[in-house]
């Protein structure tokens, strides 16, 4: 008698409703793959990066992916270290997202390097005083957490446990994946503070330079305190929108409300200390250098002043209020909808730390450096989106993401 390849007890659409769902997404990815090919054979200018912008589009890209699959590590964190069992219905699905949003990240790096053979020089000729050699090294390593962490979610395949082998494999993974949680947690504490970090220490660029706490800028706690905060979120509205696409419930609303009551609070002490970030920076660290809040600030839409307004006070105070209450969480349409703006605030932060970076004018006679990005950097920047939705369908399809399905959907 012949396995199904799907988890028991569920129902799939038609293997031909699958495919069609899928041609959109593979379309953008031989889009993407001929951009990439351009951009490795031709070299980067075939994009239109300049000596202002060496940092682009893909690097704001890569710093938001990385923070939003900072849900993988949290998630992991609460459901191995600090065993909240909840969190264990959706660990399996934060790791799935974690690993699309890692390797996407490191493939967008190797494009920005722009002669990727070079790559493994980063390990072999390490400058032991760059913080992007750090992230670097846990960016690959927490990658290599990940894939660990999701072996045994694919060893659950039903086809696949018939295997003994493979079945008592799967078992004994299960047993020891605290230790590969921990880890996780380790290498994202150091390579979330250090993206951060890198703009805090640019002194000659005064709109991120930060004071230091011990040998770190402010920015390394706050990148870190971000993702943990978000990326939660993140998972949570992936999964919502999973169950809406599919049309299933697929997690207890309890899962989800706790998920938001954490990140809620960790949210509220982020933009806390955000705002106190911005006020000391804004009174302190900028006039010591010569400049007020409004030099980093012009009329063009893209680095207005409505960026400091939207990620503060919009999309921090305000989704942080909603969480952090009993109705605001039990409401799902105003958790998902305060989700969705911490999660554009994550994004506007990273944005700003990139992009406004380096369109800030540093002299009094110079102009704001302006940047419109090339094709090959849009369809690139939007290829992890077609990648996540071909790695989570095939992974909702074949695996048993969401232990609380059966029950759900009876």
């Amino acid at each position: 008698m012949t396995t199904s390849a799907i988890p028991e007890g569920v129902k799939r659409c038609s293997g031909s409703q699958f495919i069609l769902w899928l041609l959109p997404a593979f379309l953008v990815l031989l889009m993407a793959a001929y951009a990439m090919f351009r951009v490795w054979g031709f070299g980067l200018n075939q994009t239109n990066m300049n000596d202002a912008y060496g940092f682009a589009l893909w690097i704001w890209a890569d710093l938001a992916v990385i923070a939003l699959g900072g849900g993988a590590f949290f998630s992991g964190f609460l459901a191995y270290i600090m065993g909240v069992k909840q969190v264990k219905n959706i660990i399996n699905f934060a790791v799935v997202l974690g690993l699309v949003c890692y390797s996407m990240a490191l493939l967008l790096l190797g494009l920005d390097v722009g002669q990727p053979l070079r790559g493994w020089f980063i390990f072999w000729h390490a400058n032991i005083h760059s913080m992007l050699t750090e992230v670097a090294f846990c960016l690959t390593i927490y990658l290599g957490v990940l894939i660990v962490e999701f072996i045994p979610v694919i060893l659950e395949n039903p086809k696949i446990q018939r295997i003994r082998f493979f079945h008592h494999l799967s078992h004994n993974m299960h047993e020891i994946m605290a230790v590969f949680a921990a880890t996780g947690v380790f290498l994202s504490f150091f390579h979330q503070g250090s993206l951060g970090g890198v703009p805090g220490v640019l002194y000659g660029r005064p709109f991120a330079f930060r004071e230091g706490l011990f040998i770190w800028p402010w920015t390394f706690f706050l990148f870190t305190w971000s993702a943990a905060a978000v990326g939660p979120l993140f998972t949570a509205t992936m999964c919502r929108l999973t169950e809406i696409i599919t049309r299933k419930r697929l997690v207890k609303d309890e899962v989800y409300q706790l998920l938001a009551k954490i990140s809620g609070w960790m949210l509220l002490t982020y933009i806390i200390a955000k705002t106190l970030d911005t006020i000391y920076w804004a009174a302190v660290t900028a006039p010591s250098a010569g400049f007020s809040l409004m030099s980093f600030y012009t009329n063009n839409p893209l680095y207005g002043i409505w960026i400091l307004i939207a990620e503060i006070a919009i999309c921090g105070f305000l989704p942080a209020l909603i969480l952090i209450t009993r109705k605001g969480r039990e409401n799902r349409k105003l958790l998902f909808a305060a989700a969705i703006l911490a999660i554009i605030g994550l994004c506007i932060n990273r944005w700003a730390m990139v992009l406004q970076t380096l369109a800030a004018p540093l002299k009094p006679f110079d102009e704001w450096f302006m940047y419109s990005p090339a094709w090959t950097e849009v369809i690139t920047t939007i290829m992890p989106v077609a990648v996540g939705i071909i790695v989570i369908s095939l992974a909702y399809r074949y695996l048993p993401l969401f232990p609380q399905e059966r029950e759900l959907n009876p």
